[in-house]
Formats: structure tokens, C-alpha cells, sequence
């Protein structure tokens, strides 16, 4: 019963991540060159260089059932109830049931990619496909009415003979809808309209491969490809990317055509600039294997420019001390190697980003119009070196409530003390004679510490140096004496950290860590949206609170592998069930 319940998924779970979503979010990479390359997933041959994402999910029943094991009973409740629906719109409405008719012959994998929808002409001719370039050429003119993207599935076939006598019954009485066959570049194609909105086009490609699209022009820019059109399988840079991240062990793949996407992704009200256009053009795409572990899901990623991109990332690791500097109890934290490196990549970002949440030049202003200071010259000029912000605890909220009151505290390590203890001192004088804030000198653990407290808000700002030159900053609950002296217990010594963040990169650029089972599903979800400027209703909300309820914690470490690409690896380590979730019975459809 477990057994058919699980692979009765397969197919219809490859286009889930996808589908779920109208054509978001999540794609995978499916890379092969023609037809047998092991460095490269199974249909990378079949799919069009121009693919905005590409998925390669295994079929292994063991890893599916691992999968779901993952999450709370709630979490796993709406999942089999997403897959049902997906189950009964692509196979159960078309006759279709896994065991009999789809797994005697599927491989090892199933891939699918979407494509770019291509742009109508005033006559209702498609044209050229939508890349950056021809997206920068027609910036200024009115931009053409499009068409939705194709999703395109690539079912490789380990058993032809079998897959032989099973497709053929399509156009009987095993599928209840009306099958039409064309011929596109020698290659017979079968097509059955289920509705006004949604169609369906398959075709055998050399025996090896049965390929599924959502329209008719999905198909034939495959077989495009299959008679060698630039492919997937031949991007630039792609091969080797996944050579860094090579893992036996691997669920899934993921690849991500960066302009294609962010182009495909913009909105009328975030368009990207000129500037925009020319940064995000250095890029060339970014890719991920898939790992599922006892305790949660790994991620190991890579990002890449492109071969004739004038970009190039600079090779500084040099993080590691700021987890030394915060205590055990720390409940989230972001560090880096080099802020005033950051923030001049973080600026360049911003420009080719319409998605980025706080803008350069508002944080600009914010801090002109409440300091005085200018934030490039005044700020990020001395900081030179390593950073971490942070959310602590204080002792008396140690203990597990659904009341954490946590302090913010911000380290920097200064590449220049003498500008920085001066600008800080103009910091302070602002915050006396502007706000009224009340300034105490005093010692803590023999450190001199600088307090500012305003009398009406109660809000209290601590300020100093925990050596000679990193500087910390504290803002909110009274959190300076948990990390002056250095802790007893440090983070790293946190054994959720511990198994939480990848270790594999070394040395590193940084590190993202956050503990959302201690600080709340809540309280997470409240920080997420303001740092994301998430839209406040209530469907929002609760979706978001209910994607982060089967999470225990996240980890995130980076590093720049070299000039041309750099490396992220990810770990969600997850809540688990007893066992998976129990699939809902079949919607036959009535004859």
C-alpha cells in the first residue's frame, strides 16, 4: 500500500514545484549531452539554452519516501492534498495510472524546464524569444502582448518496448480525450485539447526519451533542439559548475538561467534600469544539487559569470571569528568577511535587483536625514573588515517562552580605529543634542562602554570595543553583558549550530544561521517580512508562517570559489512524522 501510494507520485511530483505556483518559483537542471554524459542530468540535450529553469528529480522510491517523513502532520496534510490534485489532473483525468502505465518503462529521473514565451508581432506572429537583450532593445517603446510560458517534461525510456505498447493506447479507450497527431521536422507529434486554457502535446524522441509539453510550440522547439539547436547541455560554464557541486548522494537538481529569469520576473512596476540590464547580463546562471539527509535537506549551489563578462568577483574567505565573538544562545545571525566589500557589491546588486528590499539610496537617506552622516564616507569607510549582526536573547528570556524578547547587537572589525572612534563620537552628539538621549560612560568587565537612553522611548543603544578593533553595538533588550567578557559558551560550540551550518566550505566568506524553533514560527515570520518587505494581508501571512512551521533551523555558508563563480551551501533541518502523510483516493472522473 506505501509503495503505490509513493510511486503513483513520481510523475505528477516533478511538475509540482512548478506547476503549484503558475510558473514561478522553482526549477531544476536537467543536462545530457547527446544522449549519455554522467556529469550531466538525464534531457539536458532536449532542452532549449534559452529555458528559464530546469528540475531533475529522481524517481527512487526510497528517497521519496524520505522526503516524507519531513514536516508536521499539518505540513504533510496540505502536500498530499497539493499531489493528489496534481495526480488527478494529469493522470487520473486522462485514464492514466502510474504502476500500469508509466513505471515499466521510466527511467531514473524525469526532468522539466520552462520555457520563455515568445512575443507576438502587431499582425499575431510569434517573434524571437524575450532575453535581456531584445528586453533592453524595446525598453522605451510599448512593450508587445506575450503569451504564457511552456512547461516542458522530458520522461526518459529504459524500456521502449513496453513504453511502445502502453503509449499507443493513448487514442483508445484508456484516455477519455480526443487525441489529433501532426508531423513537425519528421517527428510525430500526439495533441489533445482538455479545455479552453490547457493542451497537451507528446512525442517519442529515438526511443529514448518521451517528451510532454503544454503546448505545441513547447514541442517543436524541443525537437528543435534535438536536431541541434543550442541546447541546455552545452550552456557555458554549466558543466563545470556542477563538476564543484558533484554529489552521489543528490535528490534533485536545479538550474537557473539568471537574466532569462530576472527578465521573465519583472513587473511593471519594477522595471530594470539600463544599469539593471547590463549587470544582470554579466551573469550566467546558477545551479544546485539537492541532497536529502536524516535531519533535513542540503543544498549545494553555485553561481557563475558569463565567458566574455568584464565582472569579476573578488577572492577574499577571510570569516570565521565573528561565531567566536556571540553566545550560545544566539537565536539568529549573519556575518561576512568585509562589510565596506559587501556593501559595494550589495549597491551593484541593488541596480540589477528590482526585488531588493531596502535600496541603496534609502538607506542612504535614512541615515543623512537621522544622523547627519554620510553612510559611504562617514560608516562604511572604516569597516573594513569582518561583520556579524545578530538577535541574542537576554538571560531572563533563556529559558523556552512564546515571549522572547531578543537585543540586536552589530560587530565590526575596523581596518581604521582612529576614524571610527571619531565618527562615533559625532554619532553620539547627534543622538544627545538631536534626540535627547541620555549618555552614560561606564565599565563592563573592566571594557569602557558608552550607554544612550532616550527618557520618553526607554530605548537603549550600548556601544564599544571588544579588543582592539572590533567594534559592537547593541539596540533593544540589555544584551551587552552576554557578549562582554567573550562568552563563556560560544555559538560554535551551539550544537544545533553545529549541525546546522555547512562546514564544507573552507575557508569562507560568511555564514547565515537561524534558530526558528526556539525564536518562534511567529516571530520569524514578523522579522522575514519586514526584512522583505512582504505584503502585510492575511494570505501572505499565513502562508508564509505555514511554509516555516515544519522548520527546526536554517544555516547558510558562503564562499567565492574563484574570479568567475562563487559557492553557497544551504542546510533546512526539518521537523519529522512518524511517517508520510496518506494520499486522498483518486478523483475518477465520471464517463
Amino acid at each position: 500500500m506505501r509503495k503505490n501510494k509513493i510511486s503513483s507520485l513520481i510523475l505528477t511530483l516533478a511538475v509540482s514545484a512548478a506547476i503549484i505556483n503558475g510558473g514561478g518559483a522553482v526549477y531544476w537542471v536537467l543536462t545530457q549531452e547527446k544522449y549519455s554524459n554522467e556529469d550531466l542530468p538525464v534531457g539536458a540535450a532536449l532542452i532549449p539554452q534559452d529555458a528559464l529553469m530546469a528540475l531533475s528529480v529522481s524517481t527512487d522510491e526510497r528517497q521519496w519516501q524520505q522526503l516524507r517523513e519531513f514536516g508536521t502532520p499539518q505540513s504533510q496534510a496540505g502536500f498530499e492534498q497539493s499531489l493528489a490534485k496534481l495526480r488527478d489532473r494529469f493522470l487520473t483525468a486522462n485514464g492514466y495510472n502510474y504502476q500500469q502505465h508509466i513505471q515499466p518503462w521510466l527511467g531514473k529521473q524525469v526532468t522539466l524546464a520552462f520555457l520563455p514565451p515568445p512575443k507576438k508581432t502587431s499582425e499575431g506572429k510569434l517573434t524571437k524569444q524575450i532575453t535581456p537583450a531584445t528586453q533592453s532593445e524595446n525598453a522605451d517603446s510599448e512593450v508587445p502582448e506575450v503569451e504564457k510560458q511552456s512547461v516542458v517534461m522530458v520522461l526518459p525510456i529504459d524500456n521502449p518496448i513496453q513504453a511502445k505498447q502502453i503509449l499507443e493506447q493513448s487514442q483508445s479507450s484508456v484516455n477519455k480525450n480526443q487525441w489529433t497527431e501532426r508531423e513537425y521536422q519528421g517527428v510525430k507529434i500526439k495533441e489533445t485539447k482538455v479545455n479552453e486554457d490547457e493542451s497537451y502535446s507528446t512525442a517519442v524522441l529515438d526511443t529514448k526519451f518521451l517528451v510532454i509539453s503544454t503546448d505545441s510550440r513547447g514541442i517543436d522547439r524541443v525537437i528543435d533542439t534535438y536536431n541541434g539547436a543550442a541546447s541546455l547541455a552545452n550552456t557555458p560554464g554549466y558543466k563545470e559548475a556542477l563538476q564543484k557541486i558533484a554529489d552521489n548522494r543528490d535528490f534533485a537538481k536545479l538550474y537557473v538561467n539568471i537574466p532569462a529569469a530576472a527578465v521573465a520576473a519583472k513587473t511593471t512596476q519594477q522595471q530594470l534600469s539600463p544599469q539593471g540590464l547590463e549587470q544582470i547580463q554579466q551573469q550566467q546562471g546558477l545551479a544546485a544539487n539537492i541532497i536529502l539527509e536524516s535531519q533535513g535537506i542540503r543544498f549545494k549551489s553555485i553561481s557563475w559569470l558569463k565567458p566574455n563578462s568584464q565582472r569579476r568577483y573578488q577572492i577574499s574567505n577571510n570569516a570565521g571569528e565573528m561565531p567566536q565573538l556571540l553566545p550560545a544562545n544566539t537565536l539568529m545571525m549573519v556575518s561576512g568577511g568585509n562589510l565596506k566589500q559587501f556593501w559595494q557589491e550589495y549597491v551593484q546588486g541593488a541596480e540589477s535587483n528590482p526585488m531588493t528590499p531596502f535600496k541603496p539610496k534609502e538607506l542612504r537617506s535614512a541615515v543623512k536625514s537621522f544622523s547627519g552622516l554620510d553612510l559611504d564616507r562617514d560608516l562604511v569607510s572604516w569597516m573594513g573588515g569582518e561583520f556579524s549582526l545578530s538577535l541574542i536573547p537576554t538571560k531572563q528570556s533563556n529559558t523556552l517562552s512564546t515571549n522572547i524578547e531578543p537585543g540586536i547587537v552589530f560587530m565590526v572589525k575596523s581596518s581604521d580605529r582612529q576614524t571610527a572612534e571619531k565618527n562615533l563620537a559625532q554619532l553620539n552628539a547627534v543622538m544627545s543634542n538631536k534626540y535627547k538621549f541620555k549618555t552614560e560612560k561606564s565599565q563592563l568587565a573592566n571594557q569602557p562602554v558608552v550607554n544612550l537612553i532616550s527618557p520618553t522611548l526607554g530605548v537603549k543603544m550600548s556601544q564599544g570595543w571588544l579588543n582592539s578593533n572590533v567594534a559592537f553595538f547593541t539596540l533593544g533588550a540589555p544584551i551587552a553583558n552576554e557578549i562582554v567578557p567573550r562568552p563563556q559558551k560560544k555559538l560554535t560550540e551551539n550544537e544545533l549550530f553545529r549541525s546546522t551550518i555547512p562546514s564544507e566550505l573552507k575557508p569562507n566568506n560568511g555564514h547565515f544561521f537561524i534558530n526558528i524553533e526556539r525564536m518562534g514560527v511567529d516571530t520569524t515570520a514578523n522579522l522575514l517580512s519586514f526584512l522583505f518587505r512582504l505584503s502585510p494581508d492575511a494570505t501572505t501571512q499565513n502562508n508564509l508562517r505555514n511554509q516555516l512551521s515544519p522548520i527546526k533551523a536554517i544555516g547558510v555558508t558562503a564562499a567565492v570559489s574563484d574570479d568567475r563563480s562563487s559557492r553557497f551551501d544551504i542546510f533546512v533541518k526539518l521537523k519529522k512524522v512518524k511517517e508520510g502523510g496518506i494520499l486522498p483516493v483518486p478523483n475518477v472522473p465520471p464517463k
